[in-house]
C-alpha cells in the first residue's frame, strides 16, 4: 500500500470538507458562501441533470430560481474519490438530495434526486476550489408535480 503524506492528507481533507461545504451552502441557500467554494473562473453543468450550464455564479442564480418551490433539501454527498496531481486535482462523488415542498392538508411532496458530482478543483492561495463542476444525475425517485417544469 502506497504511503500518504501529510501534505495529500490535509489536501484529501480539504476537498471532503469543500464538497460538504457545498451542500451546506445550496440546501440553506447561503450563496454569499459561494466564492469559498468555487474559483472565479468556474463553470458548473446541470445539463445532465436537466438544467443549464455556465458560469458558476449564474448557475448558482439558476439553482435558487430552481429550487424556489422546493423549500426543503438535505444533500448528501458519499463516495468521494479524489485523484490529486501537484496543485490540482479530480474528484468524484455521490449526491443523493430529497427535495421536499407542502402538499394538501399538511402532507409533504417529496423528489429525491441521485447523481454523482464530477470535479476538477485548483489549489489557490485561498485554499482548494472547484473550477469545474458537471452534476449528473442517476436516479430520480418520485415525479414531478403535474404542471411543474424546471425553471430555464
Amino acid at each position: 500500500m502506497r504511503e500518504i503524506g501529510l501534505r495529500e492528507l490535509a489536501d484529501r481533507m480539504e476537498i471532503g470538507e469543500l464538497m460538504a461545504r457545498y451542500a451546506d451552502m445550496v440546501d440553506r441557500r447561503d450563496w454569499k458562501r459561494m466564492d469559498g467554494i468555487f474559483a472565479l473562473e468556474a463553470t458548473i453543468d446541470f445539463r445532465p441533470s436537466g438544467g443549464r450550464a455556465g458560469p458558476f455564479r449564474e448557475m448558482l442564480a439558476w439553482l435558487d430560481r430552481a429550487l424556489d418551490s422546493w423549500p426543503r433539501n438535505l444533500h448528501m454527498i458519499t463516495n468521494l474519490i479524489v485523484e490529486l496531481e501537484g496543485d490540482r486535482a479530480n474528484a468524484r462523488c455521490y449526491f443523493h438530495v430529497p427535495t421536499g415542498r407542502d402538499a394538501r392538508e399538511g402532507a409533504q411532496f417529496t423528489v429525491t434526486h441521485s447523481g454523482r458530482y464530477l470535479d476538477r478543483l485548483v489549489r489557490t492561495a485561498d485554499g482548494w476550489r472547484i473550477v469545474e463542476r458537471v452534476c449528473e444525475q442517476v436516479v430520480r425517485e418520485g415525479n414531478l408535480p403535474e404542471g411543474y417544469s424546471i425553471p430555464r
